[in-house]
């Protein structure tokens, strides 16, 4: 498998453009609308979609966040050692499988969106990172150095 490349200018910006487009999308589906019906299924339904609309947006407020870090860095008003401080991804919370079932297709499609969005800029936040971790490896080998500094000295 190819080592992924690095992150550039370009991914973030067509990722911040299908952002915006999926966050518009959010919005609109789960604007507040009056629900006439007072069943208690019709209850039931508003509960999963309140729950489910507060989880896609929080999802995509965090990707967007994370996008904008990037082009602020990429803008030259951040630097890397602040984008590296600041801009970690917050982990997902995923859907519930029982509110899922309670909502439209179109409503469980959107979601399954976000959170697709969500893990793909996961991947990219964790691949960026990695470059800045020291490996155990990279640890044994300084400490094999050290002691055989201090053998010899």
């Amino acid at each position: 498998m190819a080592k992924p490349t690095d992150i550039n200018e370009p991914i973030v910006e067509a990722l911040y453009c299908e952002a915006l487009v999926l966050a518009d999308e959010v919005r609109q589906v789960f604007d507040l609308t009056p629900v006439r019906d007072t069943s208690a299924e019709a209850d039931k339904v508003r509960l999963a979609l309140s729950v489910e609309g507060l989880r896609t947006t929080t999802r995509i407020m965090h990707v967007l966040a994370w996008l904008l870090n990037h082009r602020a860095y990429f803008n030259g008003e951040l630097s890397e050692f602040q984008l590296r401080r600041h801009s970690k991804l917050p982990p997902d919370r995923q859907s519930e499988p029982g509110n899922l079932e309670l909502l439209e297709e179109t409503t469980r499609s959107l979601i399954r969106e976000s959170e697709h969005l969500h893990a793909r800029i996961t991947r990219l936040d964790t691949a960026w990172r990695d470059r800045f971790e020291m490996r155990p490896a990279a640890i044994l080998r300084l400490r094999e150095r050290l002691d055989d500094a201090v053998q010899r000295g």
